[in-house]
């Protein structure tokens, strides 16, 4: 069998096609790995890094990134970041009962349907508190837990306008009157102290 003539000027083709593609495909590899880590991380020495180990590995250094990459874009961490920052604002926004978990409205001072505490008014200003603060940010006064009275004999901050039920009392009848009571208490409290001034 005889080889034809021209066969060396086929062979050089195709070999040069052939290296043609396999350089494309080279440095298309090192292109797409600088791109994809610079869409996933901001720094540049890594940014550096992953495509010195694709041009120097080439295959091996494209698997070995893959394998170490972030897992996630900037774009989409930012999206994720946005999408719990509404999340929050929109929890933030819609106000719930720690207690029964149903909507209540700002300046509800109990929940009316489980009867928590949502907050107390203050005696000094009259404007409603967190139950977990010790101190009026409005006026100043200082909550005593235990006494319920300061060092005159004055009702201090905190003084509980809603009742306040146990976790085994059921809310009815007898919590509407230790309300109501609570209520007049302040108010008689607040009247003698205008009266005194």
């Amino acid at each position: 069998m005889t080889l034809p003539p021209n066969l060396n000027v086929y062979v050089s083709a195709a070999l040069f096609v052939l290296g043609a593609y396999v350089f494309a495909l080279y440095l298309g590899l090192i292109v797409w790995a600088f791109r994809d880590i610079r869409s996933r991380s901001r720094d540049v020495l890594a940014q550096i890094m992953v495509t010195l180990l694709v041009a120097a590995l080439n295959v091996p250094g494209l698997l070995v990134y893959l394998l170490l990459r972030p897992h996630s874009t900037l774009a989409e961490e930012y999206e994720r970041s946005l999408a719990e920052e509404a999340i929050l604002q929109d929890l933030e926004e819609r106000r719930v009962c720690p207690g029964c978990r149903r909507g209540v409205e700002p300046d509800f001072v109990i929940c009316p349907h489980c009867h928590y505490q949502l907050h107390l008014r203050c005696v000094g200003c009259g404007r409603l508190l967190n139950p977990r603060w010790d101190v009026c940010p409005y006026c100043g006064l200082v909550r005593e837990q235990e006494s319920g009275a300061d060092a005159d004999g004055r009702d201090v901050v905190g003084e509980p306008v809603a009742l306040e039920v146990g976790e085994s009392e059921q809310p009815g009848a007898d919590a509407l009157a230790r309300y109501t009571r609570a209520s007049e208490r302040i108010e008689s409290s607040k009247e003698e102290e205008g009266n005194s001034a």
